[in-house]
Order: structure tokens, then C-alpha cells, then sequence
């Protein structure tokens, strides 16, 4: 049971964190430049929208999922003397780890701050708020999005490690 398990988890814990650095990497490349051609209201309104629509089952798989199966590969690998593969995975969870730093420190404060200015047809000035939500969470997801994916290089590399 113990092999089957240290075959199974790893590759789970690999697959969950390529999605979850897909997901960042989506907004990086596509959903914000998306959103910074569109004019204020809409960008507000469309962004107030996606942080609503994410807030659902797949994305808890994917997001509390990553970290936990990396962490159980981890856990794995260590107790079965597996010590390079576990390395590997203390890696990806320590990058995972910084993902979920710079979410809650500050994408998910600007989330939040763009949701507590109304309704985008009723905002006074929308390019202020705009202003203040926009230019830090794409840098900030930037980062999220390069964490994310050395997460998933180590935890690649965790999957071939002796």
C-alpha cells in the first residue's frame, strides 16, 4: 500500500500544483492584459466578477490540494528514505508556501478592496480605484505566477529523484 501510495501521491501533488501554476500563469498572460484594455468600469466590474466565479470547488481542489499533496509527498518520501525526492518536494512547498504568502498579503487585500468599492456603475472614480487595485496585483501576481511554476519544476523533479 505504501508503494502504491508513494507512486499515486507524488504525481497528483505534481498534476494539482501544474494547475495551480496555471492559473496564475493564465492571469499573467492573458486574463489581466485582457482586462487592461478594457476601461475602467468594465475592468472593475469584469474583475469583481472573476474574484466571485473563482470562489468555487474546483478551485479549492486546486489551491488547498497543491500544497496538501506536496506536503503528503513530502511526508512520504521522508518516512520511506526517499531523502532526494523529498527534498525536491520541501522545495515545491516552501514555493507554494510563498504563493500563498503573497495571495493573502496582497491579491487577496486588493480583492478585496475593489469589492468594497461598489458596484463599478456606481464608483465615483473608477480610475482611481483602478488605479489602486490594478498595477500591484499584476506585478504581485507576476511573482505568484513564477513561484508557481518552480513549484511545479520541483515537484517534476521530485517525481524522478532517488
Amino acid at each position: 500500500m505504501v508503494q502504491v501510495m508513494l507512486a499515486l501521491v507524488p504525481v497528483l501533488a505534481a498534476v494539482l500544483t501544474g494547475l495551480f501554476a496555471g492559473l496564475f500563469f493564465a492571469f499573467s498572460i492573458a486574463v489581466m492584459p485582457g482586462l487592461g484594455r478594457a476601461g475602467d468600469r468594465a475592468m472593475i466590474e469584469a474583475m469583481q466578477g472573476v474574484n466571485v466565479a473563482i470562489l468555487n470547488p474546483w478551485f479549492a481542489v486546486v489551491f488547498v490540494g497543491a500544497p496538501v499533496t506536496v506536503l503528503a509527498s513530502l511526508v512520504l518520501q521522508a518516512s520511506t528514505g526517499h531523502s532526494g525526492a523529498a527534498v525536491w518536494s520541501a522545495a515545491a512547498l516552501a514555493a507554494l508556501v510563498a504563493v500563498y504568502a503573497v495571495t493573502f498579503a496582497v491579491n487577496v487585500p486588493r480583492n478585496n478592496a475593489l469589492e468594497r468599492a461598489g458596484p463599478a456603475g456606481r464608483v465615483d472614480d473608477p480610475a482611481a480605484v483602478r488605479a489602486r487595485f490594478e498595477g500591484v496585483w499584476v506585478r504581485w501576481n507576476h511573482l505568484r505566477t513564477l513561484a508557481s511554476v518552480a513549484a511545479l519544476a520541483c515537484a517534476v523533479c521530485a517525481l524522478t529523484a532517488h
